[in-house]
């Protein structure tokens, strides 16, 4: 059986005090003195008193909760965002509530309406690799559910979000490779219907054509395991024109590929070279170390968490999509020691 939880009345009935002089004390308000404010105080830690959430959010029509959906929670990338959105939100007194997809259309739909059941203020949304339909984000929008998308942006009008300069990041692992020496990369491709796939094809393929690099190679790796980058890598080792470098959509993949390099008896930066894209933890462990591109998900999760609290305070947003720039983090995967 559940225990009585203390209340305010409680507190008031032993101190033989107001119920309202209680709710000032725990306030700190200034007309109540400190005196009444220690005895207070004493007595609702004492008896572990609490204030009630739900009658608070009904008082406030807020329920102060935040929904956040992501596609995985063991990916480094996504953790490290759903550090930023935390501590933003709970220092402005949310508590978030997380679901993920697993990468699932229909599961990221159910993972919604679970949120929205739960009457959240707003919504922090980075979709799967499986959504092609955006209509039940277009709905959410009609609706008027404060919305703010992260790291993966759909194609859609009046949309809020915040991403980093996928291109800009791509151009410069692609550069990198270049200047390094290598003169034949290929390109692990992510899913082809999330714009920063696309993003980085542009930047890889850009950057060939500036320094005028006649291979152009780009291979699509959707799921961007490293089982999968490893198969592929293994078959392209194989073919007479083979590349001499490859820039991975992430961190991931690009460990597979070199696990086939090296499989294959190739001395990994020398014989061959490697670069990812999100500067995964263990990125910097494994032997060699990969060089990689950092997306800074700690500040992509503060400053979406930021745009949605100005859109559930109705503030004015100038910049309602914010590109956070991305930097290249060199390792031993790529740099030839001897250039």
């Amino acid at each position: 059986m559940k225990s009585h939880q203390a209340t305010i009345k409680d507190i008031a009935r032993l101190l033989n005090i107001s119920s309202s002089t209680v709710s000032r004390a725990l306030k700190d308000y200034p007309g109540i003195s400190q005196e009444t404010k220690d005895k207070v105080k004493k007595l609702a830690a004492e008896l572990h008193y609490r204030p009630n959430a739900v009658a608070l959010s009904l008082r406030k029509q807020r329920s102060m909760i935040i929904g956040v959906v992501i596609p995985e929670v063991v990916h480094f990338f996504f953790s490290t965002i759903i550090g930023g959105i935390e501590e933003v939100a709970q220092a402005h007194g949310y508590t978030v509530i997380l679901c993920q997809t697993n990468e699932k259309y229909e599961r990221e739909k159910t993972a919604l309406q679970t949120l929205l059941s739960n009457q959240v203020d707003g919504l922090l949304v980075s979709y799967s690799k499986e959504t092609e339909d955006f209509a039940h984000f277009t709905a959410l929008q009609q609706e008027g559910v404060p919305l703010v998308f992260f790291d993966r942006i759909p194609p859609l009008s009046g949309i809020m979000g915040v991403t980093v300069n996928d291109y800009l990041g791509a151009r410069q692992a692609t550069e990198h490779l270049i200047q390094q020496g290598f003169k034949s990369i290929a390109h692990l491709s992510g899913p082809k219907n999330l714009s920063l796939s696309q993003e980085r094809i542009r930047g890889y393929q850009d950057a060939l054509r500036t320094h005028e690099q006649t291979y152009n190679r780009v291979i699509a790796c959707p799921q961007g395991t490293l089982e999968e980058a490893q198969a592929i890598t293994e078959q392209l080792l194989l073919e007479p024109d083979r590349p001499d470098a490859i820039f991975a959509s992430n961190d991931l993949a690009a460990a597979g590929a070199m696990h086939a390099v090296l499989d294959k008896g190739l001395n990994v930066p020398k014989d061959f070279g490697v670069v990812g894209f999100s500067n995964w933890q263990f990125s910097r462990l494994i032997r060699p170390s990969l060089t990689t591109i950092e997306q800074h998900g700690k500040q992509i999760g503060t400053e979406a968490m930021n745009l949605l609290l100005r859109s559930m305070q109705k503030q004015p947003i100038d910049t309602p999509n914010l590109v956070l720039e991305t930097s290249l983090i060199t390792r031993n995967s790529s740099k030839r020691t001897e250039k």
